[in-house]
């Protein structure tokens, strides 16, 4: 039976996600926070109990409980009651958890299949004495390049239209548009050079729209900045009602006052219009 790899020491946090999660939260509230999400990790995202939580946040009287019954609340889900103990899940370590165990058993699949080929490739050369070329001397096999679809032209000229500086060749621009943002938002991809422009001070070392587009910038942009909808959301927890998007802003009222959020601003910042 083959030894399944399901436990990993290194937990991945997407830290301008986190920070934007927790900003309403109390620093010990946050340090009640990272012990629990440290804990389930290390029980492989498997579901834990009340008592536990109390005792790895090491809670000696009943206020540290309170405190940690709010960050369960919030954060994580029920899983199951039996008498005066509550089983609790975070949804996001369990699918992370998931794709890594899923990655790694993969990857092992692919290379034990390559090993297989490799050796039965060697076999029959020795068995017929014959050359058969490996995987390293055969030629690779050419990957096309997707070819645009009708409605590209007009996807990338809505694009090219919402970008706040267009440096470069438009036609350019273009062609790598669609080879690598194919089926994507072109608001989305637009909001993503502008905010990668609003930080470039000389404007005379900013990127091509073509070079940035080729290089797949945007991905790194993506993989990195909050999420507006996760901010939107924590907001409205907190009294604010969201009044909707207006060019490059959120728009959001609270107590007769109006509040907006550039997102020009990667970190989703808040502020009184």
């Amino acid at each position: 039976m083959d030894k399944e790899t399901n436990k990993f020491h290194a937990l991945q946090l997407f830290t301008d996600t986190f920070s934007a999660e927790t900003v309403h939260l109390t620093n010990e509230a946050v340090g009640i926070y990272i012990r629990l999400l440290c804990f389930a990790w290390t029980k492989n995202a498997k579901m834990f109990t009340n008592n536990s939580a109390y005792r790895i946040c090491q809670c000696t009287d009943d206020k540290c409980k309170r405190k940690v019954d709010e960050v369960l609340v919030e954060f994580f889900i029920k899983n199951g009651i039996s008498g005066d103990t509550t089983y609790w899940l975070h949804k996001r370590l369990v699918q992370e958890h998931k794709y890594l165990t899923d990655k790694y058993k993969a990857r092992s699949e692919a290379g034990k299949k390559g090993a297989d080929a490799k050796w039965k490739l060697n076999k029959y050369s020795l068995d017929k004495d014959v050359y058969i070329a490996n995987s390293k001397t055969m030629a690779p096999i050419p990957i096309p390049s997707p070819i645009p679809n009708k409605n590209m032209q007009s996807i990338f000229e809505k694009f090219w239209s919402l970008l706040d500086i267009k440096k470069g060749s438009k036609f350019l621009a273009g062609k790598r548009y669609a080879v690598h943002c194919a089926g994507m938002e072109p608001t989305d991809i637009a909001l993503a050079f502008n905010r990668y422009a609003s930080t470039v001070k000389d404007k005379e070392f900013l990127a091509h729209v073509s070079t940035w587009i080729n290089q797949r910038r945007f991905e790194d942009e993506t993989n990195n900045k909050v999420d507006i909808t996760n901010v939107i959301g924590r907001l409205k927890k907190l009294g604010y009602t969201h009044k909707g998007r207006e060019s490059n802003f959120e728009q959001f009222s609270k107590n007769g006052k109006n509040y907006k959020i550039n997102l020009l601003d990667k970190d989703f910042i808040i502020q009184e219009d």
